[in-house]
Parts: structure tokens; sequence; C-alpha cells
């Protein structure tokens, strides 16, 4: 399983993470049938590859208790995003808090590790923990307002126009982190 990118090996094979052995098998019986590369008609190698090694992961009990750890915590930090953003005054917060989110990270990174100040999109969904897909816009907008410079290599580092925005807003998005975990607090919920 590549670690930048992560798989989903219940959503390969189309089934439910509380199939059985048997269930598993017979899906991907069926499923290798139709995507193995000797079949004229539908045979697709890269998603046969998928699901072979989505299948050998499920279907052996200690490699499936150890991906379910990983896929567990995968689920939860997709839903902690859903729900944060939901629960956010609106989607327009959000995204200023995301993007001053980012910016203090290459922040971070330029002053502790000058000779490499860059980072990768894979390095701040980890640092984040922010899908790739809501990171792009946030990315593009730094990028287009000057606060972000992205290199040949496409990463990414800060520019002297985006250190000083961030100390000019730091507090602000400091402000805004504080509402945002008093709204999502479970104290809050109950009292509304």
């Amino acid at each position: 399983m590549d670690q930048n990118k992560p798989v989903d090996y219940y959503e390969i094979l189309n089934i439910s993470p509380n199939a059985d052995v048997e269930l598993i098998q017979r899906v991907f019986r069926l499923l290798a049938r139709r995507y193995h590369p000797d079949n004229q008609r539908t045979g697709n190698a890269t998603l046969f590859r998928q699901l072979h090694e989505a299948y050998t992961v499920l279907s052996d009990p200690e490699k499936r208790a150890q991906y379910d750890v990983i896929h567990e915590t995968q689920l939860q930090q997709k839903w902690r995003l859903l729900t944060s953003a939901a629960q956010a005054e609106n989607d327009f917060e959000a995204e200023q808090a995301l993007r001053l989110t980012l910016l203090e990270a290459f922040y971070t990174r330029r002053r502790l590790e000058p000779r490499t100040p860059t980072l990768f999109p894979a390095e701040l969904e980890g640092l984040t923990g922010t899908p790739r897909e809501h990171l792009e816009f946030a990315t593009w907008f730094l990028v287009q307002k000057n606060l972000l410079v992205r290199s040949d290599s496409s990463s990414l580092s800060i520019t002297a126009g985006g250190v000083e925005y961030l100390e000019q807003h730091y507090l602000e998005n400091m402000r805004r982190r504080r509402r945002l975990r008093v709204v999502n607090a479970p104290d809050a919920k109950e009292a509304s």
C-alpha cells in the first residue's frame, strides 16, 4: 500500500468493512474474472492488481487487522474534516483558516529548515490531516496571491509576502481556531 496515497481496499472490492472472508473470496473471484488482463472485453491490468492487493490483505486475518487500524484512522480524519467544515460558521471561514494553517506550516518549515524550505502536497496532507482534494484550492489561491511559490518539482514554499501576511494575520487565525474549537466542543453542542 502506498503511504502517500491511501487506498481503500473495501471500496476497491465494493464490500463492507464487516464482510466475512467467504464474501471477500466470492467478490474477488467475480471481479478478478471480469478485470483479468486476459479478458478481451473488460480486462484492466491496473484494476486487477489493485483487486489482488486488496484481496491479499483482506483475506489474511493478521494483515486485515493491521489494515483496519489504518483504514479506521483514515475514515476518522475524513469525518473530522467534514464535521469541522459543516460546523464552521460558513465555508469561507473554514477556507480562510485552512489557508492560514498552510502558511503556518510553510513558515515553520522555512524557519526550521532554511536549506530545504519546500513541502510537497503529500507532506501537506500529513501535516494538516486534510485530503489533497481540499488542499488544491487553498494552495492555488496562495500561489495566485504570491504568498506561496511553486518550484519546478511541484513543491511549494512560502514567499516573503507570505511571511508578512501570516505575521499580520496570525492572531486572527488563533482566535478563529479557538472559536471553532468552542463550537465543536461537546459541552457547546449540549448547551445548544
